[in-house]
Formats: structure tokens, C-alpha cells, sequence
């Protein structure tokens, strides 16, 4: 049997980079801030549409290393010494000068702190509001190792959406994520319900590390049954041939499908597809949300929706 390793990639995983002048320059901005973003550290493969067409970016704040060493994810693993209290104004700043109509605020696993970064994870959504008021926030926290109290402070916040992913079917959780399970990760998207009813919430799936199909399709059922709004499935790359081998490559039409599978299962929005990853098309899916809950009965135009939705986060 040929080493999965060595797969090769298909055409539809082939993209071409846009590396045009308000990249460089949006990139050049990180460096001077001295700010992380999920985007260049995981490697996405949609870095240049996101900042550069989009003016969508995932920030990732606590620093650059994790206390995890998770075997899907690029980002460095050791034991962090950064706590900057001035980074949630500079995340703020940077959302202003980039123009950015939604950002996602995400950040490495912090086990070494009581809070989990909870604390500088709420400054910075606070920061971002104040500054920058049309623009929504997304937040993807860890799991924090399950305390709640962290969860009410960044919850205390009033994020647009919470996002925590679960990265891949039950089964496979212990060989493929550091510290965390699948139950845990549940229960704070449960948990999320029951602080704020109104916040839209928000996981992803990774496939391609062996799973099958009635496995993605129990995930899907486990996320509705914490009552999870929105979904997204994207296809594992492996970042480095110290990481999970690539088992396989989902065609875009197995995504497809999955997509409208989710959609009838009751998610108010899927994204799925070989370049998804759990931020893309993130400004859509705020959108996506508000008017579903019209379709549902809100007698509103879908944009008067939206925009008392997003209204409701920046007061």
C-alpha cells in the first residue's frame, strides 16, 4: 500500500496566490503591530481572498505557541510566556485601518492560565466594538478546559458568534486533538445556549483523516443536539510530514452533498467544500443567520434583520 503520506493532490486543492499589494501591505501592518493571525500560522489556503477581497481576517491573540500539541494544526506547541495587555487595542486598531466588515478573534490554547485567556479574549471583542462598531465578531476559543466561569467572561463580552470547533468525529478525537474531547467540546457549545439563547454558534469539521461518512453524520447530529447553528467541513491537509497523514481527498461533490445533508438536518448555514476552513466566508454566515431567524417568523425585511442583529452587539 502506497504511504498516505505521499498522496497526491488534486486538481480542485490547487490555488493560485494573490499576493497583490494590499496583502503585502495588510501583512506588513501584522508584522509592525507585532499581531498573530490564525491564517498565516495554520497556513490557510485562503489567506489572499480574505484579507485582500473579502476584508474578512482571523486574529489570533495570547501569543504565537500553544500549550497543545494537537496533530492536525501547524501552530508551534511549548509552553508560552507572552500575556500582552495592550494586544486588544492593537487587534482593534488594525481592524480600523484594514476596513474589515467582520473579523474572527481566535487564539492559541493558554492551559497555563486559571481563565484560559478568557480575560484578554473579552478586552479584545469589547476593543473591537468600541473602535469599529459595523464590525462583527466571531470568537474560536478552546475549550478552556471546561471552565465555565471563563466561559461568562468572554461570553460577558456579547460576541456576534461563538465558535469552537470539534475538529472531527468522536472516534477519532483522542488521536487527533491534545487535552481536549469530544463531549467537552459539546457541552460548551451547550453551554454557550444557555448564557446568551441569541448567539449564534458555530463549529467545523475536518475530513479526511479516516472518518466515514456515518460518522460525519452522527457529528452533525451531536452538534443539533446541542442546538449549534452553523457548520462548516473542510478538507484536512497535513502541514508538515510531522503531522496526520492525509487518508484521503473528498471529492467536491461528497462536499456538496454533505452541505445540503447538514442543511436539512436544521443547520441555518453550511459551508463545505475542499478549501473550507472553519473562518471562510465568516461575514456571510452572520448574514446567513439573521435571515434565517426572518424566514422563521420575524415579520422584517431580512436586511432590517441584520442589522438590528448586529445592532444589538454594538451598543
Amino acid at each position: 500500500m502506497a504511504n498516505k503520506e505521499y498522496l497526491r493532490k488534486p486538481e480542485w486543492l490547487k490555488i493560485k496566490l494573490n499576493t497583490n499589494e494590499t496583502y503585502t501591505d495588510l501583512k506588513k501592518m501584522m508584522r509592525e503591530e507585532k499581531l498573530h493571525t490564525v491564517c498565516e500560522e495554520a497556513k490557510c489556503p485562503n489567506i489572499h481572498e480574505c484579507w485582500a477581497v473579502r476584508k474578512t481576517a482571523t486574529f489570533m491573540i495570547l501569543g504565537s505557541i500553544c500549550t497543545r500539541g494537537c496533530r492536525f494544526c501547524a501552530v508551534t506547541t511549548g509552553m508560552p510566556t507572552e500575556l500582552d495587555r495592550e494586544e486588544p487595542e492593537r487587534v482593534a486598531r488594525s481592524v480600523e485601518v484594514m476596513g474589515l466588515r467582520h473579523c474572527v478573534v481566535t487564539a492559541v490554547a493558554r492551559d497555563d492560565l486559571a481563565d484560559g485567556g478568557a480575560e484578554i479574549f473579552a478586552e479584545t471583542v469589547r476593543a473591537i466594538h468600541r473602535r469599529v462598531p459595523s464590525c462583527t465578531v466571531e470568537v474560536l476559543p478552546s475549550d478552556m478546559k471546561g471552565d465555565y466561569e471563563s466561559l461568562h467572561m468572554l461570553m460577558d463580552a456579547k460576541p456576534d458568534i461563538f465558535n469552537h470547533n470539534i475538529e472531527t468525529v468522536e472516534r477519532l478525537t483522542p488521536r487527533v486533538r491534545s487535552k481536549a474531547t469530544y463531549q467537552r467540546s459539546l457541552q460548551l457549545l451547550k453551554r454557550v445556549k444557555e448564557i446568551s439563547p441569541d448567539t449564534p454558534t458555530k463549529s467545523s469539521l475536518m475530513v479526511g483523516l479516516g472518518e466515514t461518512k456515518e460518522e460525519i453524520l452522527q457529528a452533525m447530529d451531536d452538534l443539533r443536539a446541542h442546538d449549534v447553528d452553523i457548520m462548516t467541513i473542510g478538507q484536512y491537509l497535513q502541514p508538515t510530514k510531522k503531522h496526520l497523514p492525509v487518508e484521503r481527498y473528498v471529492h467536491p461533490d461528497e462536499f456538496a452533498e454533505l452541505k445540503e445533508i447538514a442543511l436539512q438536518k436544521g443547520f441555518k448555514h453550511c459551508e463545505a467544500g475542499p478549501l473550507v476552513r472553519s473562518s471562510y466566508h465568516a461575514d456571510e454566515q452572520v448574514n446567513q443567520a439573521a435571515r434565517q431567524r426572518q424566514l422563521e417568523g420575524e415579520n422584517k425585511e431580512p436586511e432590517q434583520v441584520i442589522q438590528q442583529y448586529k445592532a444589538q452587539f454594538s451598543n
